[in-house]
């Protein structure tokens, strides 16, 4: 419809996807207007200029200059006050509570008549230490129609990782719960929020949401400036119900501070526009995704990533969205799966981890769930295995689009992702996503097809972050995009392009690549084929290097609960790896390890551990859901004497 649309009103013969792409990144101010049309964005001033094409992406130039809009305006603006909008449940609750639009008007309203009250205002951070709940959707949306800035970290984050993002950014308001239950347990926050309170000296107010328990069990008096979450509300009501009012604001105005997982140091603070945001997630929900009204999406995610965020824009497209928090394991690994049917979700977005998770334990919902309104499943967070793919379209549904999606915290989107209209190859990415001008760069700096390369995005995208927080000068933002290629943003991964297909590959963080012997290549080329082994649950691939700068590759292997690391089985991976790659891939040592290190997020932590085998200091383990693992890696002798 959009390629139509566009073709009608320029004058264009778009026959596919590949001319519509095309278009959408040499042409990228006419495709951005022509989609601010066709999306229905709600403002009150219309733009002067989409935006200024002699400028480059390093130049983060101003789009869609002199228009007025509100980012919470256009989430709550469809009108079928009846229809659900959020479904939310949690472990060990059988209920499944429905919040309609008109609901969720009215509760924003009440979360923003308070903020009002209590003094905050425009540009004012406003934080949560929140569970993936409606609380955390009504308190996001309540700051973004005033014009506050939101942040958010997850329940699941220590003192310290919490203090290296929002201390960084001054709050003035945060929320929180007293407690939540994961795994099958109930975990106290109140001694972790006190602590927190005790390291924001800004903090004018904390709202204390009684989440597990009842508020006559809960104790506040340890927390200065507390108070309940209905009593906080009470505070912005008068006789009459508060009306919802939404700040009128420029597209660049910030709506959202994202933080980089912190594996390395101290978290950057990335700053993301209202415009920007809005308009970008709108494009991959209608137009790669395409959702519509009759939509329920899930994406199993926390209020710590940027999924949440991406997953909250739904709204705005008039569809609704299911909200879980707790373990996706437990009572059972078909928790989901119970509450796709249950609900009649048909979209589900989900780690890549927990795909290979569910098949290892043999599991198959195609012969217990009817799965009947999943129309599509969207896997992200770390490179979709090709054997995923094989199991997905097997064991959980054949009539299925099965997307493997890709971008970062750093745009707060996607670089590429899935499309209804080109067919799916397992391994693959089926395609850059619109307006996205994505390459994959050599050392030289030229692209390259079908070769290994590092992601690059060569035009302006109104999405990338407006500026980092503290950083006047912007040169941590220099820094982190465009210090490889001047003028060209690297993002830090590596990937190749198929010129035959047009998908993509990833093979991991660029900075974890490996360059034995003059031959570049990403880690999870290694995973692919080691993680095909039984006897292997885990495995990590990293470089260490000589003084001389001489590198070699390193295997670590988690084993298998039951199977032991034996020399037969470093023989086969070695044998596997030659064949499957080259005898240049093989790493120069393989062992055991007893833990991998993740991020919260469940990202494998490749640099960090590289930092360790080189007697570096790494002590950011805020940002680590298993720190002490990282203790595994130091003073390994086997490494000793390189």
């Amino acid at each position: 419809r959009f390629r139509a649309a566009v073709g009608a009103a320029c004058g264009l013969a778009l026959e596919n996807y590949d001319d519509l792409y095309r278009w959408s990144v040499e042409s990228y101010s006419d495709f951005w207007a022509e989609f601010w049309k066709f999306s229905g964005i709600v403002f009150s001033r219309a733009y002067d200029e989409v935006v200024d094409t002699s400028k480059g992406i390093a130049d983060v130039p101003e789009w869609f200059k002199g228009s007025r809009l509100n980012y919470a305006e256009n989430l709550l603006r469809h009108k079928e006050n009846d229809r659900v909008a959020l479904y939310v449940a949690r472990e060990g609750k059988e209920e499944i509570v429905k919040v309609t639009f008109e609901e969720l008007r009215q509760e924003v309203a009440l979360f923003a008549a308070a903020m009002r009250k209590m003094g905050v205002k425009k540009g004012d951070r406003v934080v949560g230490y929140l569970p993936n709940s409606e609380h955390a959707v009504e308190a996001m949306l309540a700051a973004a129609s005033i014009g506050a800035i939101w942040s958010s970290t997850s329940p699941d984050f220590g003192v310290n990782g919490v203090l290296d993002r929002f201390s960084q950014i001054q709050p003035k308001l945060i929320f929180s719960v007293e407690a939540v239950v994961y795994n099958g347990k109930e975990h106290s926050h109140m001694e972790k929020l006190q602590q927190v309170v005790k390291g924001l000296p800004d903090l004018k107010k904390v709202v204390v949401i009684p989440y597990v328990s009842s508020r006559e069990k809960i104790d506040l008096s340890k927390i200065p400036n507390s108070v309940f979450l209905d009593d906080f509300l009470a505070t912005g009501t008068s006789e009459q119900a508060p009306q919802l009012e939404f700040e009128q604001l420029p597209f660049s105005h910030a709506l959202f501070i994202m933080f980089s997982s912190g594996t390395t140091g101290a978290p950057k603070c990335m700053v993301h526009s209202a415009g920007g945001t809005l308009i970008q997630h709108l494009k991959e929900h209608l137009l790669h995704g395409n959702m519509t009204s009759s939509d329920i999406l899930l994406c199993y995610t926390t209020a710590g990533w940027m999924m949440w965020n991406w997953m909250v824009s739904i709204l705005a497209t008039g569809a609704a969205m299911g909200l879980y928090d707790g373990s996706p394991l437990v009572p059972t690994p078909n928790v989901l799966w119970d509450l796709v049917d249950r609900i009649g979700i048909t979209v589900l977005v989900t780690g890549a981890k927990w795909l290979s998770v569910l098949e290892e334990k043999a599991m198959k919902p195609v012969e217990t769930h009817s799965l009947q309104m999943l129309h599509t499943i969207l896997s992200t967070g770390s490179p979709l295995k090709a054997q995923s793919y094989e199991y997905v379209y097997r064991c959980i549904k054949s009539s299925i689009l099965l997307g493997s999606i890709s971008g970062g915290t750093d745009i707060i989107s996607c670089f590429m992702g899935h499309n209804f209209s080109l067919p799916v190859y397992k391994g693959e990415i089926q395609a850059r996503n619109l307006g996205m001008a994505v390459e994959a760069w050599n050392e030289e700096g030229k692209a390259v097809w079908g070769e290994s390369g590092e992601l690059v995005c060569t035009k302006p995208i109104p999405c990338q972050p407006t500026h980092f927080w503290n950083d006047e000068n912007g040169n941590k933002y220099r820094k982190a995009y465009f210090s490889k290629f001047p003028g060209i943003w690297a993002h830090g991964d590596y990937c190749r392009i198929n010129p035959k297909t047009g998908g993509i590959i990833m093979l991991g963080r660029s900075d974890g690549t490996l360059n034995p012997n003059g031959v570049r290549f990403g880690s999870s080329e290694i995973y692919n084929i080691v993680e095909s082994f039984e006897e292997v649950e885990d495995s990590l691939c990293v470089p260490q290097y000589n003084k001389y700068r001489e590198e070699r590759v390193i295997l670590f292997l988690k084993m298998a609960s039951g199977h032991a690391f034996q020399p037969d089985l470093v023989k086969r991976i070695r044998d596997a790896i030659r064949v499957g790659l080259s005898a240049r891939h093989v790493p120069s040592l393989i062992l055991e390890t007893k833990g991998i290190p993740y991020t919260l997020n469940g990202k494998k932590v490749e640099v960090a551990v590289k930092q360790i085998i080189a007697g570096k200091a790494v002590e950011q383990g805020g940002a680590f859901s298993n720190p002490e693992t990282l203790d595994l890696y130091r003073d390994i002798p086997e490494l000793q004497g390189f």
